[in-house]
Parts: C-alpha cells; structure tokens; sequence
C-alpha cells in the first residue's frame, strides 16, 4: 500500500443531509442497505462497529449469484470525526472475485455540507493500481443503491419528522 497520491478520488453530492450520510457509513442497519455492487448484499450478523478512532468495522459482501464469493472487509479506524470524517486501513480478504488478491488500502471518506441540506462525499482511496478501476465501478453501483436508500429514508422522515427511521 502506499500513502503517496491516492489512486481513486471520487467526490459526490447526495441529495440527503449530511447527518443522514453519516450514518449510511457508520451504523450497520444503515451500510447493509446499500454496501456493495449490485447484486451484492451484507449479512446483518456478520457486521460489527466500534466507530471511534481507534476502533473498527467489520463485514462480510456476499454475491447473489455466487455465494461462495464471501468479501471479508476490516477497517481499522485510525481517524473519526463525528459527521465529518473516516480514515482507516481497509483490509480485504475472503473468498474474492478471479484475479483479485487480498490487499489492504487506507480509506479516507469526508462529509461535507452544501447547499439545500444536501451532502458532499470526498472519498480518498490508496489502493493497488489495478484495482481502481473495479473499486470505482464498485462505488459507483454503491452509489446508485445509497441514492435510493437515502431517497426513501430523507421521504419518510420528512412525512414523520423524524430522522431516526430507516427503511431499505
């Protein structure tokens, strides 16, 4: 892994505010409605949070359409900044996809305020340089599900006032 210049750069703008985006990364009801490639999901059992500097996150990917393709995902939280920012080492192992070997990538993802309650992701990824193109055709399928998650959650909390429920 280096720490030079990253590999993979993505900034996004979602239409939820930045509380909300938070959370879509650091509670695990919230990251198993839309980790992953389409086709993908996580197992609610196989998610674990410690979210602080210091602590972690841990879960497994699962592929529909080949469930032995088990992603086992472990970030070690080196940075926390309550809705602001997570900066970890990411560690990928498991049973992968062909052709991709377990590696490890250090992961900044900062959250930032604009304009009418919408939110800007900043994400950093150091990856090894074959991998970023599928880590961002990755994210962007990600995005796409988290778009949708964070467009029925943003609906129902608006009918209900309340930001603390969460549908998938």
């Amino acid at each position: 892994m280096t720490t030079g210049t990253p590999q993979l750069v993505i900034s996004r703008v979602f239409d939820a505010p930045r509380d909300l985006v938070y959370r879509a990364f650091t509670d695990p009801d919230h990251l198993a409605a839309w980790w992953g490639p389409i086709g993908n999901s996580l197992p609610r059992d196989e998610i674990e949070f410690d979210v602080r500097p210091g602590g972690f996150q841990r879960w497994t990917e699962v592929n529909a359409s080949n469930p032995g393709l088990r992603v086992r995902i472990h970030v070690d939280l080196t940075d926390v900044a309550d809705g602001e920012l997570l900066d970890g080492i990411m560690h990928v192992s498991g049973r992968l996809p062909e052709g991709i070997e377990p590696f490890e990538t250090r992961l900044r993802v900062e959250f930032h305020d604009e304009a009418d309650g919408r939110t800007r992701l900043e994400i950093r990824q150091w990856l090894p340089e074959h991998l970023a193109h599928p880590s961002a055709e990755g994210w962007r399928q990600a995005f796409t599900k988290l778009d949708a998650t964070l467009t029925n959650v943003h609906a129902v909390a608006t009918d209900h006032r309340e930001v603390a429920v969460w549908q998938s």
